[in-house]
């Protein structure tokens, strides 16, 4: 039985972007506008700075930094790079970085910090330094190093050095362990957000049928929606068939098609004034966004446990520059397509949903680390037609995860989905007369599950045994419904 066709407004319906968003949980407060950063105290002693937040400049190779130990002091650049790292072993080879301009420029600058009153490090003196003791000895046991992602550290390094090995031909030798970055940034604090340059996320396609595009500034733009999209987004598009009822016609053939639109954003504050420890610290992702998506067809009977279907990876490890310090943040998700059904309606279901998110993690001195999901979003009206009795419910959701240097810090699970059910009763009699008559409804709604990670102990803050969930969650509204009889 056909049933009739509805368009009407879906109200706060949530979809995915590499987020887990779609609950209002506990909104970070902390972190500002780039451009607006917020006014802190300085630190009892003085010596608290505020850190600008940038996006590190691109097109030359990129200077680590080295936090010299026992230097009370400010970290500032150096002339060093990584120029090889081995994850087995700990061993990283510490090289001179190419001459390039100042930081703030076209070159990634990196840290090291010095004793106050000193000499300028090694490195920032005229070329004759290199026959200098320092140049011989680039870094020292105790120093620490934050580099930018380098060969063989290909999410960045964040290394404490336990051991000078000595020269070899591609530079000085160490051995290092982990440490974390309030031992780079001490007491000073940063608040900020960076976007994340499109053109630096790698698409992994598992499937036919998906295609990336993207636009940046400058004019650059790539993919066949490129031209079209608004500068700093980046598109995933979608045409995924699925396993269609063995009894379903072949004009009911399903599948899931559509589209998600971002302009992410990297969301970074830390406050170290309180001089033992970070006071706060936020790491998180936010932006714009908005999603269309489509879901067709008669659907197989799901078997089990519903049917998932992964069809695209996203990796980037954007650079955001802390003050002199180079921060790599890793960005993955996974995005999916997930049908389960009865196998007997045939759906035909449109929506277009646009709004922003944040995703993420805050700390606080004395209440720990608490997880951030915020989002507002607004939708066009969705057609949507139902035919036949049955149940179906298809999810577009993605597998997101955030951190520092290849550690993960937030991960979720975010599935917004359509769900529909029908029923339908025919009647016959012995005159022959005949009636039908039947009810349907659809649904909007979404899934959210996640936690935040141990490794966001690398802000330097207190240890915590277990993943703190973000909390299942799961809000459903009705979207459309109809009755008829004939």
């Amino acid at each position: 039985m056909r049933m009739l066709a509805r368009r009407l407004l879906l109200p706060g319906l949530t979809t995915l972007a590499l987020t887990a968003t779609g609950c209002s949980s506990t909104p970070h407060t902390g972190a500002a506008d780039a451009a607006a950063p917020a006014t802190l105290a300085p630190a009892g002693d003085g010596t608290s700075q505020q850190l600008d937040v940038a996006a590190a400049p691109q097109g030359t190779p990129t200077p680590a930094a080295v936090a010299r130990a026992g230097a009370k002091g400010r970290t500032e650049q150096s002339s060093f790079k990584v120029a090889s790292y081995d994850q087995a072993s700990g061993r990283a080879v510490i090289a001179k970085a190419p001459q390039g301009p100042a930081p703030g420029k076209s070159t990634t600058p990196s840290a090291t910090a010095k004793p106050s009153g000193s000499a300028s490090p090694s490195g920032s003196a005229s070329p004759s330094a290199s026959a200098s003791p320092s140049a011989d000895k680039p870094v020292a046991v105790g120093d620490v190093i934050a580099s930018a992602p380098a060969p063989g550290a290909p999410n960045g390094l964040l290394a404490k050095v336990t051991e000078v090995v000595g020269k070899t031909d591609r530079g000085t030798e160490v051995k290092t362990a982990s440490t974390t970055l309030a031992s780079v940034l001490n007491d000073d604090k940063a608040d900020g957000k960076v976007p994340v340059d499109p053109s630096s996320v790698t698409v992994e396609p598992l499937m036919k049928g998906v295609t990336f595009s993207w636009a940046k500034t400058g004019g650059v733009k790539f993919g066949p929606e490129g031209a079209k999209l608004p500068l700093g987004n980046l598109r995933l598009d979608v045409n995924a068939a699925v396993d269609t009822a063995p009894d379903a016609p072949a004009s009911a053939g399903a599948s899931v098609s559509g589209f998600v639109q971002l302009a992410p954003q990297v969301e970074f504050s830390y406050d170290g004034s309180g001089g033992s420890g970070p006071r706060g610290a936020f790491l998180g992702m936010s932006g714009d966004w908005s999603s269309q998506w489509k879901l067709q067809g008669r659907a197989a009977a799901s078997t089990g446990a519903p049917k998932r279907i992964p069809f695209a990876k996203l990796h980037s490890a954007p650079v955001i520059q802390v003050g002199p310090v180079p921060v790599v943040v890793n960005l993955d998700m996974t995005c999916y397509v997930q049908v389960e059904a009865d196998g007997r309606v045939t759906l035909d279901v449109q929506q277009d949903v646009k709004g922003d998110f944040k995703v993420g993690g805050t700390y606080a001195l004395g209440k720990g680390w608490t997880p951030v999901s915020q989002s507002n979003v607004k939708s066009t009206p969705v057609t949507a037609t139902v035919t036949a009795s049955g149940k179906v419910k298809g999810a577009l959701g993605a597998e997101a995860s955030v951190g520092l240097y290849g550690a993960v810090g937030v991960s979720a699970d975010f599935a917004p989905y359509l769900r529909g059910e029908a029923d339908a009763k025919a009647t016959a009699s012995s005159d022959g007369k005949t009636s039908l008559s039947g009810s349907w409804a659809l649904y909007g709604g979404f899934d959210l599950s996640g936690n935040l990670h141990l490794q966001l102990s690398l802000f330097g803050t207190p240890l915590f045994e277990r993943k703190i969930p973000l909390g299942a969650l799961n809000r459903e509204w009705a979207l459309a419904s109809g009755h008829a009889e004939r």
